[in-house]
C-alpha cells in the first residue's frame, strides 16, 4: 500500500517537471505559457523557440509519462494501480505542481504513460494520430480522434484495468483542448503545413 502511494506521488512529481519551461528557460526563451497559445507544450514551444527545442520538448514529455509507469511496473504494482499511475503522471503534466498548476495539454505524456502500459496500445495511438493527421491535415483532430479511441484500444488490445484511467485521460484532453474544439467547428483551426 505505501508503495502504491509512493508511486503515484512520485508519477505526479515527474509529470509535474515542464519541460516546456525549462528548455525555454535553458535555451533564453520567455516562459511558454506567456506567448503563442499560451500552453507548456511542444507545440506552443515550436512556435515560441522552434523546431529543434520542440522535439526535444516533446522527448522529454513522452519520456516523464513513459518513466512514471515503468518505475510502478517495475515495483509490481497490479494493472490496475498502473493506470493510477498513468493518470497521475498525465495530471501532474497539466496541473504542474511546480509551475502554479498551469501546465500543457497532456498529448505527449499521455503518449507517454500509454506506450509503458502497452506498446500495441500506445502505437495504434501513434498510427491513429498519424492517419486522421494525414487525411483531414489537423494536429489537434488527430489527437482528439487518437485519445477517444485510446480505451478502446485498451479494451481490445491490452488490460482491460486500463481502460477506466484512459477514459478519464481522454475526458481532461477533450477539455484543455476545447479551444481547439471550437475552432475545429469554425473552421479556423490551424491546418498541418
Amino acid at each position: 500500500m505505501l508503495i502504491d502511494i509512493i508511486c503515484i506521488i512520485i508519477a505526479y512529481l515527474l509529470g509535474s517537471v515542464s519541460s516546456a519551461i525549462i528548455i525555454c528557460k535553458l535555451f533564453g526563451y520567455a516562459d511558454p505559457r506567456t506567448l503563442g497559445s499560451g500552453n507548456a507544450g511542444a507545440t506552443n514551444v515550436m512556435r515560441v523557440a522552434g523546431k529543434k527545442l520542440a522535439i526535444l520538448t516533446l522527448v522529454f514529455d513522452v519520456l516523464k509519462g513513459f518513466v512514471a509507469v515503468m518505475i510502478a511496473r517495475t515495483l509490481g504494482l497490479d494493472n490496475f494501480l498502473l493506470g493510477v499511475v498513468a493518470l497521475a503522471a498525465f495530471l501532474g503534466h497539466l496541473y504542474p505542481i511546480f509551475f502554479k498548476f498551469k501546465g500543457g495539454k497532456g498529448i505527449a505524456t499521455g503518449l507517454g504513460v500509454m506506450l509503458a502500459l502497452s506498446l500495441s496500445l500506445g502505437s495504434a495511438v501513434i498510427i491513429t494520430w498519424f492517419l486522421i493527421a494525414l487525411i483531414f491535415r489537423y494536429s489537434s483532430l488527430a489527437a482528439l480522434i487518437a485519445f477517444i479511441l485510446a480505451p478502446i484500444y485498451a479494451f481490445f488490445l491490452t488490460n482491460r484495468q486500463y481502460v477506466i484511467a484512459l477514459f478519464v485521460i481522454t475526458l481532461f484532453i477533450l477539455w484543455s483542448h476545447r479551444a481547439n474544439i471550437r475552432r475545429l467547428a469554425q473552421g479556423i483551426e490551424p491546418k498541418i503545413r
